[in-house]
């Protein structure tokens, strides 16, 4: 049986990102998203190192705010995001700058539109 995900969760900083953890006394830092999770689970793993776990990238689930997803994710068009998904275009970008905070079925909205395109994107194949 697989164990749950350990849920984290990511704020911008001025030099980079923290993230903490949900449930534990963890925390970490790192100047890249990238740098940052590798750096969270080895305070991760040695926090449970007398407990014998070894976690790995697959057991944390990265929580961020809509800002910093799209910060992140630049190469994800906003205005493109809004049109697919039936959004004005304007109240996803107050969304996105932190002018105003969406709602549980927004952020869901958003989610899954760009869950799709992730999908969608996962199954392109180029001719060779």
């Amino acid at each position: 049986m697989k164990s749950k995900k350990i849920e984290i969760i990511v704020e911008r900083t001025k030099t980079g990102y923290s993230a903490y953890a949900q449930k534990y006394p963890i925390a970490s830092t790192g100047k890249n998203l990238n740098l940052l999770k590798s750096n969270f689970l080895k305070a991760l793993n040695f926090y449970f190192e007398d407990d014998h776990k070894m976690f790995s990238e697959d057991d944390l689930k990265i929580v961020l705010d809509l800002p910093q997803f799209f910060e992140f994710y630049k190469v994800i068009n906003a205005k493109a995001l809004s049109e697919r998904i039936g959004m004005n275009q304007s109240l996803l970008a107050q969304y996105i700058g932190g002018q105003k905070k969406p709602s549980a079925s927004q952020v869901n909205r958003i989610l899954t539109g760009v869950n799709q395109i992730g999908k969608e994107l996962s199954e392109i194949r180029f001719m060779l």
